[in-house]
């Protein structure tokens, strides 16, 4: 059995157990649970709030956690980055009120900024030689320099309509996050085997995305120009049709590439193009 640890409420919440599920691991949405197990493999799951996982997963009373990389990097606790997943993204930024004639990070020199992730930024600062007061204040950082508190923030970003809401612009896009998994260095053998098997599953499932199964025909001549323009997880599949001189080619195609395909193979002589969905990608 595995323990993993995910956020209580919030998006990585959502999209954690959006992920187990495409995985075949079914659990409790935490609303009534703390920790909850499955029936489908061996895992239990538990609820904490996103900035306590670096720290259980550094004791060990979970063996490996989803979180995003600011947490992780901010609470510098002794855990293993070991896959990237793709979503959570976002970005921390530093912001000034958008009356500041703002030109380079030297206007940080002498400044207060507001921030829950002191410890990222001070080393942002460090690097690039810059004296500010860094205030660590938790919740509605953005409304610090409106009420007094700071000159500045450092806060998360994701569209920025916050920022425009409490009249500050974004002059400094300094660390990018995604959701990780983490894992407890201590790891047994035992529970490593299991590891390894779930991020085969969520592999498989983030391959998966954004890729759509593509059948076509065509004639047989036109198969080496389709097969040259067309990718493949190796290469097409051909398999010749039971009319004479024509064949069917299946391919996995790029969801953003795929109209501008299709009307380049339609160009070629393809028809009767068929397009589905791509539930799992297995290597």
């Amino acid at each position: 059995m595995i323990r993993l640890a995910i956020q209580k409420k919030g998006r990585l919440n959502t999209d954690s157990l959006e992920l187990l599920a495409e995985a075949g691991i079914r659990v409790s949405d935490g609303s009534r649970q703390l920790l909850t197990a499955s029936d489908d493999f061996p895992i239990e799951v538990l609820y904490l709030r996103d900035d306590d996982i670096p720290h259980v997963v550094a004791m060990g009373v979970a063996d490996i956690g989803i979180v995003g990389q600011n947490e992780v990097s901010e609470k510098r606790q002794a855990v293993d980055e070991v896959y990237k997943l793709g979503f959570g993204k976002c970005r921390i930024s530093l912001a000034v009120p958008k009356s500041e004639n703002y030109a380079s990070l030297e206007y940080f020199n002498g400044k207060r900024v507001a921030t829950s992730y002191p410890n990222i930024l001070r080393s942002f600062f460090d690097e690039k030689g810059i004296r500010a007061e860094v205030h660590d204040i938790a919740g509605s950082v953005e409304i610090a320099p409106s009420v007094g508190l700071a000159d500045a923030i450092f806060d998360i970003v994701s569209s920025g309509a916050t920022l425009v809401t409490n009249g500050l612009k974004e002059v400094e896009k300094v660390f990018f996050s995604e959701a990780v998994v983490i894992a407890n260095p201590g790891l047994s053998c035992e529970k490593r085997e299991l590891l390894q098997q779930l991020l085969f599953r969520f592999d498989s499932v983030k391959r998966s995305k954004g890729m759509k199964y593509m059948l076509l025909n065509l004639p047989n001549e036109k198969v080496d120009e389709v097969v040259a323009m067309l990718p493949g997880m190796k290469s097409p599949t051909v398999l010749p049709l039971a009319q004479p001189g024509w064949s069917s080619i299946h391919v996995v195609v790029n969801e953003r590439e795929l109209w501008g395909k299709i009307e380049a193979l339609k160009k070629i002589g393809a028809e009767d193009i068929l397009v589905l969905s791509l539930e799992k990608m297995i290597p």
